[in-house]
């Protein structure tokens, strides 16, 4: 009985030490004598003890910081650009099998594709269009991870540090063209209020009392300021035979 009971031991203690624990944004690749099989999960699987290798893979959003680079823009600028990607894991048998270390891959590509775009436009793009380089890179990246299994969601520039000379010519740049509107307008100002007193010289002259009752009209005005004021009022007759 005793020899009996080893043998059935030792298979309940294999199979015991064979179970794993999936969760459900995991996938587990397994590879068997060298050989790899389906990917397994999420929950119970087994994995047998010295024929079976396990490889948990991650199906979860990764959030990849694109340190500083340096970049000299299409109109020779010389600028620092950092972004953040977003990408997962949508095959996690190619991403074990194609690439050595995806995390790795991906942070290097993602840093020469962000030169690389950077480098061929002009700061004045990146700037105003930053979505447009955005769009640009994220498709870049995913053309090339995609035979790695990987789906990059989104990218996006997270930041611009530019040289303290153009930040003063920008500066310059920004206030000469607030003056340049404001000269406008009020050189449009000055047209429409010209434009007003021509009609309203118009109907003065085509109707002589409405010059009688704009004058009434100022010194009420005058009078309404609440100022100690000494008006001589001039008949309009007397003007006009000053006018003779």
């Amino acid at each position: 009985m005793f020899s009996l009971s080893l043998p059935l031991l030792i298979l309940i203690f294999l199979i015991i030490s064979s179970l794993r624990v999936l969760n459900e944004y995991e996938r587990g690749v397994i590879f068997r004598l060298g050989r790899v099989l389906r990917p397994k999960g999420p929950g119970l699987i087994l994995v047998f003890p010295i024929i079976d290798r396990l490889v948990r893979v991650d199906l979860r959003i990764v959030t990849l910081d694109v340190p500083h680079q340096d970049v000299i823009t299409k109109d020779n600028v010389s600028i620092k650009v950092n972004a953040v990607v977003y990408y997962r894991v949508v095959d996690p048998q190619k991403v074990i099998l194609e690439v050595e270390d995806y995390n790795f891959a991906t942070s290097q590509l993602a840093q020469t594709t962000l030169r690389s775009v950077c480098g061929s436009v002009e700061l004045d793009e990146i700037l105003a269009h930053r979505d447009k380089i955005n769009s640009i890179i994220q498709n870049i990246l995913d053309e090339h991870t995609d035979a790695w299994g990987i789906k990059v969601t989104s990218v996006e520039l997270k930041y611009i540090d530019l040289p303290q000379e153009m930040q003063r010519a920008m500066a310059k740049q920004a206030e000469a063209e607030r003056e340049r509107r404001a000269k406008i307008i009020n050189a449009e100002g000055e047209f429409q209020a010209a434009q007003k007193l021509a009609e309203a010289a118009k109907i003065i002259a085509s109707e002589p009392q409405a010059l009688q009752l704009r004058y009434l009209q100022t010194m009420r005005e005058m009078a309404a300021e609440g100022r100690t004021t000494t008006v001589f009022p001039i008949p309009m007759d007397f003007v006009n035979l000053l006018k003779k």
